[in-house]
Formats: C-alpha cells, structure tokens, sequence
C-alpha cells in the first residue's frame, strides 16, 4: 500500500505509515536475539558473550550501509513530494551502484582485518576463538544487509511500509527455525548461529530487490537515467554521506564502550550482551518511528508544506513521549523476568549485572524518543550535518564518561553516562530548532 504522506489526518497518517516499520525492524532484531536466546541457552555464557559483543561490531557495520541507504531515502522522498519522477529514477540508480561499491570495500575490509578488529575490541581468550567463528561466517550477510536496506528505504520513499515488514516477517521465522536446526540438531555452535542468520537475510534482501523490480515499474531507471551524474551524486553524498558518518559514529561510540565492557570480564560481557537485546528491543519502535516521521517530513518538505511539519512535530513528541512511558516502566518492572530468557537462573552475577543496567538506562528513554525525532527531522529538511552534531555530542559524551567513571565507580558509570549523552544531545537539538524558527519568523518580517 502506498501512502500520500503529504494528504490526511496528521496522527493517523504518522501511525499508520510508521506501524509496519515498528512491526518490520522488531522482527529485523528477532535475527541476532534468536541467535542470543538459542546461545544462550544451550551454549553457556561464553558463547552468549561472543555472539553479543559481535552483535556490537555488526552493528557498526550494518549502520554504514543504513546510514547510506537512509540518506539516499530522504532524497527519494522529497523528489516523491515534489513529483519529479525523472530525478526520482536518476537518484534510485545512482544511490544503488555507489552504496554498492561501498558495500564491496567494506566487505573486503572486514575479512582481511578480522583479528586486527577483534583485537581492538579486547575480546577475552576463552571468548576470541568462538567470537571468530561467529563473525567470519556473519560477514557474509553484508551484502544482503545492503539489498534489504536500500530497497526497504526506497519503498518507504514513496510511501509503502508495508511490504519491507512482509519480507522481513518470512525471514525472522526462517531464522529462528535455522537456529534451532543448525544449533541443536546439527551441533555446529556459534557458527551455525551465524549461518542461520545470514541465509534469512539473503531471503529478505534478494526477495525485497526482486519484488521492486516486478512490481514496481514506476521505480525501474530508465536506460537514460543509469548513467552516473557528478551533481546527482553530489547530492546523494550531500545526505547520504553525513547520515552515514551519524550513523557510524553513533555505533562506533557504542564499539568503544564495547571495548571497555569487554575489558572487565566475561561475567560483565554476557549481562551488557543480554541487556542490550532487551534495550535495543524495547526503544527500537521509537526510532522506526523517528525513521517514519523522517519520510513524512520530507515529502512534505519537497511539496512546500510548511504547516502540515509543524503539526507533525508536535504529534510525533506526544506520541513519542508516551511511548517511552509505557516502556520504561514495563522494562523496570520485569527487568530481572526479561534477563532470564537469555541466561539461566543460576548465572547470579550476570542477571543482577544485566538487571542494574536495565534499572539505569530505561528510566531515560524519552530522552533517546526525542533523539530519534531530532536525528530524523533534521535529515528531512536537508540538515544531515545538525544530526552529525547530535550524534558526536551523544556518543561523545558517552565514551568520554563511560572511561572516565569506569575507574572509580566500576560498571556502573559506564551504564550512567548513555542517558546523560541523550540527554545533551536533545537540548542541543531543540535548541538548534528555536533558534531556526526564529531566524525564519524574523525573516518573514
């Protein structure tokens, strides 16, 4: 179903255009939480540590060709707004074969700089050996990561959320039945973990870009507009580039803190890997929802309307903040119940390390709500260089004080300074908007 973004009820048009995207990237996380769940349990805590510190690294890696992908969808949506097909079919085949090649180089990358990577990362010895066996095999979805995130963002461009969630629906289901085939029945460990993995991500990836092909014609480039061109790629740079150094960076800040947590042991790696998946599943619908009021504000923004933003801002907050009230409170409350899907009652240590984090982090997920609202606005309205900001001043804050009272106040600091970073980057980003608006009001004037 495609959605007139810029026509309609604003509340109903956000909720409705952004539900299958919630629903779509709940079951993206299902992929490496399967993994979690199944390692977790019938694999002991080391292996728990290793797929969770590669899930760390993984999400590095991936938020390059999201960043891209998601760039280049904010392109896709103004030239929607504005109806030029003709720039729209221009920028679908330029932003395909650069995020393209970038994928090549990033791939390449990865294999030939494995140990050197996990090096860095400061992988304990009895984790190294079975976090290896996990990556080398979980390298090879990259290029379906790509696939899966360029077509899912070029659908969501013109208003179809719906059928990303379709793809992404049938993949999380093979994934879990993989796993638990690959794991149990044929006992290949960590390895086949990843592989279950990766065979659903080619499902979703190569069955999204054949879908768009056949049934979307209006989307095929014409054979006049596959030549690359310097301005059209100036411009997908322009958005994509930025968005994927804000991405990056906000991931390569979570890689850094990874770092340290790995450094303190095995105990305090499986409760950080445990506790991030539940994290990271339960604030995950608040930035698909910054993902979709994202679209929304760009094709308004192509179509010249103005008004219609700013109503959308104010119901996406109220939503937004509501949202996170609800979570909070529910990941507080069942915090410990939420830790022992992935680790067994008698790992004490890990449950109450995994149980405080939790306690800490979700008591601040407004703060991230807004966040997200922000990141998106401002890659909608041709500001992607505002969302690296944000992102430099969260993540920074984060890595400089998670090393900083790591020292003196243990874990505990570390998990402490992710809300404070949400936290200064919101102020900093809603400042920014004030401070535009009453440039634009003065001008007017």
């Amino acid at each position: 179903m495609y959605r007139d973004l810029t026509q309609g009820n604003v509340t109903k048009t956000l909720l409705l255009f952004s539900l299958p995207m919630i629903a779509g990237n709940l079951l993206q996380q299902c992929y490496n939480i399967a993994d979690t769940l199944v390692v977790g349990q019938f694999l002991g805590s080391n292996a728990l540590a290793a797929v969770g510190s590669a899930y760390t690294l993984m999400t590095f890696l991936t938020s390059v060709l999201l960043g891209l992908s998601m760039g280049a969808g904010a392109l896709f949506s103004i030239y929607q707004g504005q109806g030029d097909r003709d720039r729209l079919g221009r920028a679908v085949s330029n932003a395909f074969f650069l995020i393209f090649l970038i994928t090549l180089a990033l791939n390449a990358c990865v294999y030939l700089w494995t140990d050197p990577i996990l090096t860095f990362l400061q992988v304990p010895g009895d984790v190294y050996p079975l976090m290896r066996d996990y990556v080398v095999v979980i390298f090879a979805g990259l290029f379906a990561t790509f696939l899966y995130n360029f077509f899912a963002c070029l659908l969501r461009a013109i208003g179809n959320s719906a059928v990303p969630l379709a793809f992404l629906a049938v993949s999380a289901l093979l994934n879990i039945a993989l796993d638990l085939f690959f794991v149990l029945v044929i006992p290949w460990g960590v390895a086949g973990a990843a592989l279950a993995t990766v065979l659903s991500q080619y499902v979703a990836g190569v069955g999204i870009a054949l879908y768009t092909w056949r049934k979307c014609p209006q989307l095929r480039p014409a054979r006049n507009q596959l030549r690359p061109q310097g301005k059209m790629l100036r411009e997908i740079c322009s958005l994509s580039l930025l968005t994927c150094v804000q991405q990056s960076i906000m991931n390569f800040g979570i890689l850094l803190v990874q770092g340290l947590v790995n450094s303190f042991g095995p105990v305090i790696m499986a409760a950080f890997a445990a506790a991030v998946k539940i994290d990271s599943f339960a604030y995950m619908p608040v930035q698909d929802f910054g993902n979709a009021f994202s679209t929304f504000v760009a094709q308004n923004y192509g179509a010249g309307r103005k008004d219609r933003i700013r109503s959308g801002i104010r119901r996406a907050v109220l939503l937004a903040f509501g949202f996170c009230a609800v979570v909070s409170t529910a990941v507080i409350l069942f915090a410990k119940p939420l830790m022992l899907l992935f680790v067994q009652p008698q790992e004490t240590e890990i449950l109450a390390e995994g149980v405080w984090y939790l306690q800490v982090v979700a008591a601040f997920y407004w703060g991230i709500g807004l966040l997200f609202l922000l990141y998106g606005y401002y890659r909608a309205v041709k500001r992607p260089g505002m969302s690296v900001v944000l992102t430099v001043i969260s993540l920074g804050t984060r890595v400089a004080l998670a090393y900083l009272l790591s020292g003196p106040v243990g874990v505990t600091g570390i998990w402490a300074a992710i809300p404070i970073g949400w936290v200064l980057a919101d102020l900093t980003g809603v400042g920014y908007y004030i401070f535009l608006q009453r440039r634009a009001a003065a001008k007017a004037r």
